[in-house]
């Protein structure tokens, strides 16, 4: 007796083309995870590694820059460090979901999982964002000076940062997007 594939992820030995279409799915399901692990991963290294300092006027002064000095960076290197972490511990689920294309229940847990991180890390490069603006522009009526001039490696370093990681949320909505298809297929 055919009976309704349930959690377990049991199906029918025949290919269908909808369990083809399933399985292409939670194969691009993996990939996308694994660039946006990659991603991440790479985002929270650059920032977490980023530091400079340069002598101010006759070398008498030195201006330090790293990332532990601004709250919102080293919000950021957690939001992304977070985020990398549960990427990597759900690629064996992901690879699971390529094998059993029926665990439905499951892959919704995932998706909440993944909305959850794509928040995190969006919060974390909107805050980061900010301040890279301010590095980079000032703001005249504050009197904030832009700092880029005289730091440039810490500005180039943090911009690459932040792409890397508006990267990995586009990824991760890609991945919600893989994930709500698969589901309305099982």
């Amino acid at each position: 007796m055919k009976g309704i594939a349930g959690e377990s992820g049991e199906t029918s030995n025949e290919a269908t083309p909808v369990n083809s279409n399933i399985n292409g799915v939670a194969i691009l399901e993996f990939i996308l995870r694994f660039l946006a692990a990659g991603g991440t991963l790479g985002s929270a290294m650059a920032m977490g590694t980023t530091e400079e300092t340069v002598p101010l006027f006759p070398q008498s002064i030195l201006l330090n820059a790293k990332y532990s000095d601004l709250p919102m960076f080293t919000f950021f290197v957690i939001a992304n460090s977070v985020a990398c972490a549960y990427l990597v511990f759900s690629l064996p689920l992901s690879f699971y979901y390529i094998i059993r294309r029926a665990a439905k229940h499951s892959r919704i847990v995932l998706v909440t999982f993944d909305t959850a991180m794509l928040g995190l890390v969006t919060a974390g490069a909107s805050a980061a964002t900010s301040i890279v603006y301010l590095a980079h522009k000032g703001n005249a009526n504050a009197n904030w000076l832009s700092i880029c001039q005289q730091l440039d490696s810490f500005c180039e370093r943090t911009s690459g940062s932040l792409i890397s990681s508006f990267a990995s949320a586009f990824l991760l909505m890609l991945i919600i997007i893989s994930s709500a298809i698969a589901i309305s297929l099982s």
